[in-house]
């Protein structure tokens, strides 16, 4: 998924099974560490517009599932906006209901679609519908003394036994192969706590969503942009890691800013799904725009001042924005959580993002995105519905 070679190194690797996610994940946060310039922080001036708060940065270490990270952060932040004390929710138990299910979804098809790490924003919410949510304090993960994600040998194996399952020595498949699966990456998770007390009070993962949580997964949808299908009508979202084949809907370009300011106004926070790959994407310094000019047809002075104050962007055309996602140099490597609104020196305005790959950036863990980022690199954005503009959701139906 990164350009050039690395590029299609990371593309490559985000087709593979099991590993892939792990590594793929490891390789990404290292290719970024270059992309950076020296007096970056000094020589940008950021005034919030808006904030909407959030739970703590957390990271997701050695695992592909910052899907999972950025949308469990976005449901903690929809507890703010309801006006609940908010719960930091556990990632893995979204994760480990999502390679479940996952893993069914790879037998069913003969093995002919993407296992590994990776996911999509939708999932947070399809498991949370189906299986609830702990707290994180439940269900950390860590069950092989540990004290950060770290699952590659897990992938591994759990990708030996569905490989298994797809082969069929028996002539026929039975029962017990999803057990036998469960039961391998509960021994690396842990087990999926069937009750659990909470502050005094008792419940099941199914009463925790219900009762503390107290979201609606109905009310959650996603948005892309493609010219390859009706706008303003539901379509795949074609890419490798939306291994439920769930839809979009499908805006304009400009619409999906529009959608982010209006809920950013009304309260709502937005979970981001993107690629970082660019070399215009700066973690270190926290930053991310697009550049007039081509990473390699850039000077050497001109490349170490890339992130030292506001640099001017080109227009976001539709054709660019898909022409990006047929090359691959658009893909879907990271998911994240834009909780907010800011201006810099010159007024551009830039949304306010949560990662997950802990404070180890200027900012302590979030970053500066241009609104022209998010309208070229965007592969999807969830939120509530009442987060979208009323025209825009006439059109959608929703």
């Amino acid at each position: 998924m990164y350009k050039t070679t690395m590029k299609s190194v990371f593309a490559a690797s985000a087709f593979l099974v099991g590993v892939s996610g792990c590594f793929a994940q490891d390789v990404l946060v290292n290719s970024l560490k270059l992309n950076a310039s020296d007096k970056s922080k000094e020589n940008f001036k950021f005034t919030e517009q808006i904030n909407l708060g959030t739970t703590s940065v957390k990271a997701q270490g050695s695992s592909g599932t910052c899907w999972s990270y950025a949308s469990n952060s976005f449901l903690e932040s929809e507890m703010i906006r309801l006006g609940k004390q908010p719960v930091e929710l556990s990632q893995i138990f979204s994760a480990r209901n999502v390679y479940v299910e996952k893993g069914i979804n790879y037998v069913r098809m003969h093995g002919a679609v993407t296992l590994g790490d990776g996911g999509a924003l939708h999932d947070v919410i399809n498991m949370y519908k189906k299986y609830g949510t702990v707290p994180r304090e439940v269900y950390t993960g860590l069950n092989y003394g540990t004290d950060k994600n770290k699952f590659g040998e897990m992938a591994a194996l759990i990708e030996g036994v569905l490989e298994a399952v797809v082969k069929n020595p028996n002539g026929e498949l039975t029962p017990n192969w999803q057990k036998a699966y469960a039961a391998v990456i509960d021994s690396y998770l842990g087990k999926v706590p069937e009750n659990f007390t909470y502050k005094g009070k008792n419940y099941t993962p199914q009463t925790f969503a219900k009762e503390v949580v107290g979201i609606n997964p109905d009310e959650y949808i996603e948005i892309s942009s493609f010219t390859t299908a009706p706008y303003y009508q539901k379509t795949l979202m074609a890419v490798p890691d939306n291994w439920s084949f769930d839809q979009v809907y499908n805006v304009k370009v400009n619409d999906m800013t529009d959608v982010i300011d209006n809920a950013l106004k009304k309260g709502y926070t937005v979970a981001w799904a993107t690629d970082v790959s660019e070399k215009s994407f700066s973690w270190k310094n926290g930053v991310a725009y697009v550049p007039t000019k081509k990473f390699e047809d850039m000077t050497a002075e001109e490349k170490a001042d890339m992130f030292n104050g506001p640099k001017p962007e080109p227009e976001i055309t539709p054709e660019m924005r898909q022409t990006a996602f047929d090359n691959y140099t658009t893909t879907d490597d990271h998911g994240m959580h834009i909780i907010g609104l800011a201006k810099d020196q010159t007024g551009r305005e830039y949304y306010i993002v949560k990662n997950s790959w802990g404070e180890t950036n200027d900012y302590k863990g979030f970053l500066f995105v241009t609104k022209n980022f998010v309208k070229y690199k965007t592969t999807a954005l969830m939120l509530n519905k009442g987060g979208i503009p009323s025209d825009i959701a006439k059109k959608l139906g929703v």
